[in-house]
Formats: structure tokens, sequence, C-alpha cells
């Protein structure tokens, strides 16, 4: 199985290919097409249910494990967990939009920024120290648990969940069930 680096860099790596392929697609603004409009919230959907799972397991297994393992993990934890929190705001504000609405895409262009800033932190603040104080074995472990996490992680962001382990091992499974049933209903992420 995959370390816990290799799935995370997997996730960044996805999330990275879509905020290009956002950035580059044509918008309201730019004289994009009902179809075209469409097809960008569609996308934006798929960003928001990826961003969804994988911000949602970090905060159930990679940040404790920051905390536990790297001497200034708590400090780590704390900035990577708010940047986080701000991002599901944005998400859950954006999610709510249509792509032809003007904040649409001013809040796109926030997450867009906001998710490659994030990602950088992670890879060159936190995770040379990761790599450095993370036993092998406890790095497979965690990239187990993120990889299998994916299919019961909730799909959209809940902004009002504390970033805890112990309230999204709770909360968790509930909002991804009840995220699901509205995916089913709604056809989103289709």
């Amino acid at each position: 199985m995959a370390d816990v680096f290799t799935v995370l860099a997997q996730d960044h790596q996805e999330v990275l290919g879509m905020l290009a392929e956002l950035e580059r697609g044509p918008t309201g603004a730019t004289g994009a097409t009902e179809d075209q409009l469409a097809l960008r919230k569609k996308m934006t959907e798929q960003l928001i249910i990826e961003e969804s799972k994988h911000e949602a397991l970090e905060e159930m297994y990679f940040w404790p494990a920051v905390r536990d393992h790297v001497e200034s993990g708590n400090t780590l934890a704390d900035e990577a967990t708010g940047q986080e929190q701000d991002a599901k705001q944005v998400l859950a504000d954006l999610d709510k939009l249509g792509s032809a609405d003007a904040d649409f895409e001013r809040l796109l262009g926030k997450f867009i920024v906001d998710a490659r800033q994030h990602i950088e932190f992670e890879e060159s603040q936190v995770w040379p120290l990761m790599r450095t104080a993370l036993p092998a074995d406890v790095s497979a472990e965690l990239g187990e648990k993120i990889a299998a996490g994916k299919k019961t992680a909730p799909t959209r962001p809940h902004p009002h969940t504390p970033p805890s382990p112990g309230a999204l091992k709770t909360a968790g499974p509930v909002a991804a069930a009840a995220d699901k049933a509205r995916d089913a209903m709604t056809g989103r992420g289709d």
C-alpha cells in the first residue's frame, strides 16, 4: 500500500489539475455558452467533492499524526486546519451558486489561490518534517486509512464541524451519508 505522502500527493495533483482546468475554462464574463457554464458548474462540484473528502480525511488522520510526531506539530496543524476551515466555508458558499452568478467566479478564484498556498504549505513545510519523524509503518498505515476512507468521507464541505478527529469520526459518517443521499437526489457528482 502507498504511504501517506503518496496518497496525499495524488490528491494534491488531482486538485491542482482541476484548478488549472477551471482557470482555463470560459466564464460568464468571457462569453461562455450555457452548456459551457453548466460544465463549469459540474467541474466545480467535482472539485468540491474531492476536496471535501481530502480535507475530512486529513483532519481525521494526518493532522493528529503531525501533532503527535513533530515538535512544532500543534502549530503546523493549527495553521493547516485553520486554512482548511476557511476553504470549507468558501467551498460551501460556492456550492450554493450557479456558474453564471457573479460571486461564483470571485469565490472560485479565491479558492484557487488559497488551495495552491495550502498545498505549498503542506508539501514544503509539513511534509519534510513528517518524512523525518514518521516511522514507515505508521506512514503506510495512515496512507491506507486515508485511501480507504474516501469511500465513506463527506462529499460536501462542513465548515461548522470542528476539525478534530473525535468530532469528525463521530459526525463524519452521518454527514457523509446525508451528503451521498443529497448527491443522489440531485445528480451531483454524476
